[in-house]
């Protein structure tokens, strides 16, 4: 019947299994810029470059609402409250599928992971989020009303459990809610092997799961017994051809829309947008504006570029890999040098003036005589359950990167590169200077504008920055709100002489 094939990838922030292309900062840092037109157009570029490679679908945005940074899916979501992760996730549909989804340079979007992913007792994933329907509605659900009214063409389900019960098999929330009341006219696709995880055996899997709403299944590995099993579960009227139906029109009808039946191959006008100087430069904005300034004692920011010697060190410093973080490249992510982009080391060496020097160790030793040290610590890379943590301290190797900077006897600049806030006490106390940075991808002159003033910090915290573990699950509007840095804030700067500015 010549019908075509639609092709899915996790392009959540850039096209990140694609050597050169660009990477951007993760939805945690999008957040922070609390810049809507900028999420729709770092959006917009991921797109085209998507498209460049013939794909025609990205499972993203991811709009979980994290209400704990124990999860190692923190970095994925936008922010702790609903009211931001509704505005970046209407902006983010917006950027991937334009104002046509049949334009060449536009794909399908699928709004994930419905629902309440990022609300699981103790931040684990796949977990038991155990909240009434009020708060799952408030918190969890508002993001996908957004999503819908911006036009999103799939909506992707949760691995978690509400209250007992997984959402691949729950009808009333997938069926009477999402379809109905909220009025998606996509199609809904599981997560990856998800089913499998429904109590009973295969066919139970898949009765149970296609009936409550689901239109396409991922199955990596049984599709031979998928299909046959669907075909016999037809034939015994455990299945309506009328659910069959629905799910089919639903799907051909977003193929249709996306202009896959006229146009199925790659518009090779977009394969050279891959890792273009345009998108670096929108990502490097997307870096400026994430960053979050947290400590500024006596100004020591922003630096100036001349006459100065800088040690850098922390073994953030000169890896890509550590600063794009998981998704990138692989699944999980790796240290070292993955794909092409910026280091933090090698901005700060391409942004000072000639009359500088710029030494370097991962371990902060030789800084002595230096004018400033500068640490880039934090995260290696994780993602899903692999990055889900019970302590969120740094590790040794951090903080005696920054002893070895104070044993020096020089200030210190430090650069957290991170997927979440991390507990940062006694670096935050020894840092004249502390900037979080998330995981910024691999536009490192991004970092490099803010530190040397080039450009003014203007980000904005979108979690709630924990004094210490035993407060963890924290968010904005708790009782007994006692963080160390609060929902939204964020620093910037004061210039006692405008020519810092550069």
């Amino acid at each position: 019947m010549k019908i075509p094939l639609i092709y899915g990838i996790d392009a959540v922030h850039g096209h990140n299994n694609v050597y050169t292309a660009v990477i951007f900062p993760h939805n945690i840092g999008m957040g922070c810029t609390q810049n809507p037109s900028l999420v729709e157009q770092a959006n917009r570029a991921i797109a085209e470059e998507v498209a460049g490679t013939g794909i025609d679908w990205t499972f993203a945005p991811c709009i979980a609402v994290p209400r704990d940074e124990r999860w190692g899916r923190t970095y994925e979501g936008f922010a702790e409250t609903p009211e931001l992760t509704k505005v970046m996730s209407e902006a983010a549909v917006k950027g991937f599928q334009g104002h046509n989804l049949d334009d060449p340079g536009t794909i399908l979007a699928c709004a994930k992971h419905f629902v309440g992913d990022g609300g699981t007792s103790g931040g684990v994933d796949q977990g038991n989020t155990e909240i009434d329907e009020a708060s799952l509605r408030e918190i969890h659900m508002a993001g996908y009303k957004k999503a819908i009214d911006a036009g999103v063409g799939s909506i992707m389900i949760s691995y978690n459990s509400w209250n007992g019960q997984k959402l691949h098999g729950h009808q009333y929330l997938l069926t009477t809610v999402l379809k109905g009341e909220l009025g998606f006219e996509g199609f809904l696709i599981s997560d990856w092997a998800a089913i499998d995880q429904l109590p009973g055996d295969y066919a139970s899997d898949i009765e149970n799961s296609v009936n409550a709403g689901l239109d396409m299944i991922m199955v990596p590995d049984r599709y031979q017994e998928f299909i046959n099993t669907t075909k016999n579960l037809v034939q015994g009227n455990r299945i309506s051809m009328e659910r069959i139906n629905d799910a089919v029109r639903r799907i051909l009808t977003v193929k249709f829309r996306l202009g896959l039946f006229e146009h199925p191959l790659t518009d090779r006008n977009y394969t050279a947008t891959i890792g273009s100087n345009e998108h670096r430069q929108i990502a490097r904005e997307c870096v400026q504006q994430s960053l979050v300034l947290l400590k500024n004692e006596n100004n020591i920011l922003p630096l100036r570029k001349d006459s100065l010697k800088i040690h850098v060190a922390g073994k953030n410093a000169d890896d890509l890999g550590n600063q794009c973080g998981g998704w990138t490249i692989t699944w999980q992510g790796s240290s070292g040098d993955i794909t092409w982009g910026t280091t933090v080391l090698q901005a700060i060496r391409t942004a000072v003036h000639p009359s500088s020097v710029v030494t370097y160790s991962s371990d902060g030793s030789g800084a002595v005589g230096a004018d400033f040290g500068v640490a880039i610590i934090g995260e290696r890379p994780y993602a899903e359950g692999a990055g889900d943590r019970s302590n969120l301290n740094l590790d040794s190797e951090d903080m005696s990167t920054i002893q070895n900077l104070k044993n020096a006897g020089i200030p210190i600049i430090t650069i957290l590169i991170s997927g979440r806030p991390m507990i940062i006490n006694q670096a935050l106390q020894e840092s004249q200077g502390f900037l979080a940075a998330w995981l910024p991808g691999t536009e490192g002159l991004g970092i490099t504008d803010i530190l040397f003033g080039d450009v003014a910090p203007t980000g904005k915290l979108s979690h709630t920055w924990p004094r210490e573990m035993s407060q963890i699950p924290l968010n904005f509007g708790d009782p007994n709100y006692d963080p160390l840095f609060p929902y939204g804030f964020g620093l910037s700067y004061t210039f006692t002489n405008e020519s810092k500015l550069r």
